[in-house]
């Protein structure tokens, strides 16, 4: 179902498993399209993107089970020298080392910087002063759009779901033509 294919490995595995999927001839993943770190609250996760001419899916690569203590993982700038800046993005935001990085340095964040902005254990400035139950926070609260369209936009394709019209009703996808739950046609 979809159109990638997920591997989940163990970190030390990283440099092997990349290598082979990169220069395996039936393989050729030669395309390192994205690096992210991930959080998921109990451990650290590296997540890797990948492309092959030889293949219709996508390949996601997570490297999970890292230390939240003391996240690390092999680079993989060995195989693909724009792994660099993936891999200096996952460190300023998660604190994820990359073992064998060249360059391992802040690229978002102020060089004295001592906390990692997307790690689930990073205190707001305004944490401290905040009681439990107290809600979200103003800039937490998501906006309305700017701009609202007159007619909704309508996918006919199978699977496309509901769609919510611009007066907030909902529409159904039947035969190729959007109408509203209670049968009306939609304009």
């Amino acid at each position: 179902m979809g159109d990638t294919i997920e591997l989940v490995i163990a970190p030390a595995s990283v440099p092997a498993v990349m290598r082979t999927l990169r220069e395996d001839e039936d393989l050729r993943y030669e395309l390192l399209a994205d690096i992210c770190g991930v959080d998921t609250g109990v451990t650290m996760q590296v997540v890797y993107h990948l492309w092959s001419p030889l293949s219709a899916e996508w390949l996601r690569v997570i490297a999970d089970g890292l230390s939240r203590d003391d996240p690390r993982v092999p680079s993989i700038t060995f195989l693909w020298n724009g792994a660099e800046w993936g891999e200096r993005e996952a460190y300023d935001m998660f604190g994820i080392e990359f073992e064998g990085n060249r360059d391992l340095r802040r690229i978002y964040m102020p060089p004295d910087y001592l906390a990692f902005p997307l790690r689930k254990d990073f205190a707001m400035a305004d944490d401290a002063s905040r009681g439990p139950g107290e809600g979200i926070r103003h800039m937490e609260t998501a906006l309305p759009p700017g701009e609202v369209r007159a007619a909704p936009v309508l996918r006919t394709s199978p699977g496309a779901g509901a769609v919510i019209g611009p007066d907030g009703e909902r529409l159904g996808i039947r035969s190729g033509a959007a109408e509203l739950e209670s049968g009306e046609g939609a304009a």
